[in-house]
């Protein structure tokens, strides 16, 4: 295969991902264009790129991917992206918690400093 699919990881600067736009061997990558097609040797430089130059542990900086890879890729990432779900979706039951839990209802009365039930059931303000 002669060329691969790149581009930058998407901006999130709280994973460490904070390039927007980089330049290497006269090819311009803009993050908010998406998969740029580039030659093997390019994808292989691009590969290594970090996100800060020169830092070991920060992140790699693109995704170098075949075809195949990027179109899994995008499919993966609109499913993890997808929020809400509607009625239609195959919605599994989520079982409650309620296994011998205390409800609010059956908690026990407030206790004053003296030892005293507050009848109330409020906090002594003195």
């Amino acid at each position: 295969m002669d060329t691969m699919l790149v581009r930058l990881k998407p901006f999130d600067p709280r994973r460490g991902h904070v390039l927007r736009r980089f330049t290497y061997a006269g090819v311009k990558i803009h993050e908010e264009r998406g998969w740029h097609r580039v030659s093997k040797q390019v994808a292989d430089y691009l590969r290594g790129v970090r996100q800060v130059n020169g830092d070991d542990y920060s992140p790699l900086a693109f995704d170098v991917c075949t075809d195949d890879e990027a179109k899994a890729l995008d499919a993966r990432e609109e499913v993890e992206t997808k929020v809400r779900r509607s009625a239609t979706d195959e919605v599994r039951l989520t079982p409650s918690r309620n296994d011998g839990a205390l409800t609010s209802a059956q908690l026990p009365e407030p206790v004053k400093p003296n030892g005293q039930a507050d009848p109330k059931g409020r906090k002594d303000r003195g």
